[in-house]
């Protein structure tokens, strides 16, 4: 058992990590700027910025393993507010950085994303790729040890209107419409929100130590393919399906793997959560909370 923070852990992917952790009883507190609607009576909460470096390096205190999902995580939002987005995920992962340094932690997992080895991305994807690098050189200079994760398109239940799957549905259920805004061919590799959880913690295996892991899912589907499958299960008609074919600046149609040279290994569960079942799970959770 380790004592472990989670700085944005009232998240999506945050909130789902910090749970594991305290299934893997790990003793586990909450770094948010929202208290934690998902917060266990094991678990611990504190409520702050990331820029106050002082309570952030006195979180930290005492904890030997360190995650930090706290981001502007919508690339949309960081394409027009990039001074914003260099503040939370450049700056204020430094701040991390810097409390982990002061208390000798043994690890820091950063949640960076695919496009960190992108092209694509914009604003987002370079403060990913910029983070990373920071992760790196504190390795170097000052022993902190890491594991970078690199996540892809995640999707399920505690996940919010800016994640990708659940707008498509969270409009279909509201609207009888299966919209995509984007390109018609693109690609996706959907993962669970559950199996990236388990591989998050898993992460924290000595063979990981000092890695990049790429956390996507096992089999690639078309858009168009993912929609008639929404459309089959929501007993849809496929006349209902549209594509707006706007310039969806950034976004990648397939999913990304050539900035440069830097490698990183794709993590492969035994078990994973199947899509279609996935699929139905998310329904659910947005026809409940429309």
């Amino acid at each position: 058992m380790s004592k472990v923070i989670v700085f944005g852990g009232s998240g999506f992917i945050g909130s789902h990590v910090a749970d594991e952790l305290t299934k893997a009883n790990h003793d586990v507190t909450i770094f948010d700027k929202n208290s934690s609607t998902y917060l266990k009576e094991n678990q611990k909460m504190i409520l702050g910025d990331l820029n106050d470096v002082d309570l952030v390096t006195k979180a930290i205190e005492g904890k030997e393993v360190v995650y930090n999902f706290a981001a502007l995580s919508d690339l949309n939002v960081a394409m027009e507010k990039p001074i914003e987005a260099i503040k939370n995920n450049i700056l204020g992962n430094c701040h991390i950085l810097e409390g982990c340094k002061t208390n000798s932690v043994k690890r820091f997992i950063y949640a960076s994303s695919v496009y960190a080895n992108s092209r694509e991305g914009g604003f987002y994807g370079l403060t990913k790729k910029s983070a990373e690098s920071y992760v790196e050189e504190y390795q170097r200079h000052y022993d902190l040890d890491f594991t970078i994760l690199r996540y892809g398109s995640l999707y399920g239940p505690r996940s919010d209107k800016h994640n990708g799957l659940r707008k498509i549905i969270s409009t279909a259920v509201s609207h009888k419409e299966l919209k995509y805004i984007g390109n018609k061919d693109s690609v996706r590799e959907y993962i669970h929100v559950q199996d990236a959880a388990i591989a998050s913690v898993q992460a924290l295996n000595k063979k990981y130590k000092n890695k990049k892991i790429i956390l996507t899912g096992h089999q690639p589907i078309k858009i168009i393919d993912l929609l008639n499958m929404l459309a089959e299960i929501m007993n849809y008609s496929k006349d209902t399906i549209t594509f707006l074919d706007e310039n969806y600046d950034g976004h990648y149609i397939q999913t990304p793997y050539h900035y440069d040279s830097d490698l990183a290994l794709k993590y492969v569960p035994d078990s994973y959560v199947d899509f279609g079942e996935g699929l139905i799970e998310l329904i659910k959770d947005c026809e409940e909370n429309k």
